[in-house]
């Protein structure tokens, strides 16, 4: 938890990968280049974090992978450098989301992925207050997939991403099976992700990315 911040006080997890070329948004660089990718990657996380910050409603937190990814993270996204950093850990993207929510119960929190361009203030103000009447928030993405999940009180993440086909269509709704039925779920607003070269060059004409 970062210095100073009330015990109780939402948090917002930006997830992301160090800003690495070629190692960032694999799916779109197959069609527009590696550096092409890497530069919306990088362009969008910090984009993200401007908006969010400083915020006195919640916390920002980074959580990056791989391990030891500061230096990366000081290079490459340098508004975000001054961000608290907490390492995703091994294991699967399931995994990964899981332990971070889990660090941050029982405060209500939303994790979020670096590469959806729509996100700003006024969307995590809107997802916070959707989970104050919920125990679970997801963000649906027009691929099926999500682009925010958001987690309050105490209760762990356990099996919640167990057999989750990720980057496929059926990504949500394999999510929302492991739900378990005691637990309200909440839906943000659709958002999209920069996956292909249409959204791509959408995002280069400047429209903003929205459903």
């Amino acid at each position: 938890m970062p210095a100073g911040s009330p015990r109780g006080r939402p948090v917002a997890i930006l997830f992301l990968k160090a800003p690495l070329i070629g190692a960032v948004k694999t799916r779109l660089a197959a069609e527009v280049g590696a550096p092409a990718a890497w530069r919306f990657y990088r362009e969008t996380a910090q984009r993200i974090g401007a908006r969010l910050v400083p915020r006195p409603e919640w916390d920002l937190v980074v959580a990056a992978t791989p391990r030891r990814s500061a230096r990366h993270l000081r290079r490459g996204l340098p508004r975000l450098a001054g961000l608290p950093c907490i390492e995703q850990g091994e294991g699967d993207l399931g995994l990964s989301m899981a332990r971070c929510l889990d660090r941050f119960a029982p405060r209500p929190r939303l994790l979020f992925g670096a590469d959806i361009p729509a996100i700003d203030a006024g969307v995590a103000e809107r997802s916070f207050d959707l989970l104050k009447q919920s125990d679970l928030l997801f963000g649906p993405a027009e691929d099926g997939g999500f682009w925010l999940v958001g987690q309050r009180g105490p209760e762990r993440c356990s099996g919640l991403f167990d057999g989750v086909p990720w980057s496929s269509p059926e990504t949500l709704a394999a999510t929302l099976r492991n739900v378990p039925r005691h637990r309200r779920v909440a839906f943000a607003e659709t958002l999209a992700d920069v996956d292909d070269g249409a959204a791509y060059r959408a995002w280069k004409g400047g429209r903003r990315i929205q459903l």
